[in-house]
């Protein structure tokens, strides 16, 4: 059975044993959206705000939401992934691979200062849906730069990120495992262990068979998963990165998954070295988030996986 079949079925059924226990007819309404599905939704790209450049115009900060709890979706750049700035390749470095659930301040896009009052929009089809987040001047929506701390919040005070530089990677063929070299520098700070984020509560919490206090009785359809290992994802769990400096991957562009081994890398004498595994051929871009636990830098690499 298909997997949109299966949901439909899932949420048919769903709902006779709903009503069937008096749940008000409005509610029955609001079913899809208590559903929680390994796959077969679409992606929600997101505008979280606008910040000036120093160097003089404004940079626009996007992330994206994939509905789904398991699927990683691939959506290649063109017209099914498209920022307007340029029409002739719809392409301002947005992810062309995406992990499930939220993903926050994924990427930035530089407009001049002359923008105005122009929009910028971001467009994403997939599963037969198309969905955009649209990112204008709005004064209100001025927010600090996430780049400038890599963190959503407020770092701490005169500790500078980690800088990083990732050494080449040759082209590899299937089965293909490459070692990734990174050169890293940090300046020792914070010291101590840095503040905890609180764990996120509702819908990006790990899936589990039990209705929340509040809410409608209804099945959930997948076990629990990781978030992805840059924990840009609103769920956050423990935090089990090294002490001290640590690079961690994802696939940032490319047609399937890949494994890092170790996913977070530990700095030992100003370098971290981790083992991606690759299962498809193709061109793939790699993102490394290089981190003190407190700020992060970012650099990305290019590999090309051949097949047999």
């Amino acid at each position: 059975m298909g997997t949109c079949r299966a949901s439909r079925l899932t949420a048919v059924v769903l709902a006779v044993v709903l009503a069937g226990g008096g749940l008000a007819a409005q509610q029955l309404e609001y079913l899809p959206w208590i559903l929680k599905y390994n796959s077969g939704q679409n992606i929600q790209p997101i505008f979280h705000g606008w910040s000036e450049r120093p160097g003089g115009g404004f940079r626009m900060h996007f992330g994206y939401l994939n509905r789904n709890y398991v699927e990683h979706l691939h959506v290649p750049v063109g017209e099914s992934n498209s920022l307007d700035l340029d029409a002739a390749t719809h392409d301002q470095g947005q992810p062309t691979f995406f992990y499930p659930r939220f993903h926050n301040f994924a990427f930035g896009v530089d407009v001049p200062a002359d923008w105005g009052d122009r929009e910028l929009v971001w467009a994403v089809t997939v599963n037969g849906r198309t969905d955009s987040a649209v990112a204008w001047l709005q004064p209100e929506w001025e927010i600090s730069d996430p780049a400038a701390s890599g963190t959503s919040r407020e770092p701490e005070a005169g500790n500078e990120a980690p800088t990083v530089t990732v050494e080449p990677v040759p082209a590899v063929t299937l089965p293909a495992a490459v070692a990734i070299t990174t050169r890293v520098a940090d300046d020792g700070l914070p010291v101590g262990e840095p503040a905890v984020r609180a764990l996120a509560v509702g819908q990006e919490t790990p899936p589990t068979l039990l209705p929340g206090p509040d809410s409608v009785e209804s099945p959930v359809n997948v076990l629990q998963i990781p978030p992805a290992p840059d924990r840009t994802t609103a769920w956050l769990g423990p935090d089990t990165r090294p002490k001290g400096v640590s690079v961690s991957w994802i696939v940032w562009r490319g047609p399937a998954p890949a494994t890092f081994d170790p996913v977070h890398s530990p700095d030992e004498n100003g370098r971290t070295t981790t083992t991606a595994t690759f299962t498809q051929p193709g061109a793939y871009e790699l993102r490394a988030t290089a981190t003190d636990r407190d700020r992060s830098a970012l650099a990305h690499v290019t590999v090309t996986v051949r097949g047999e």
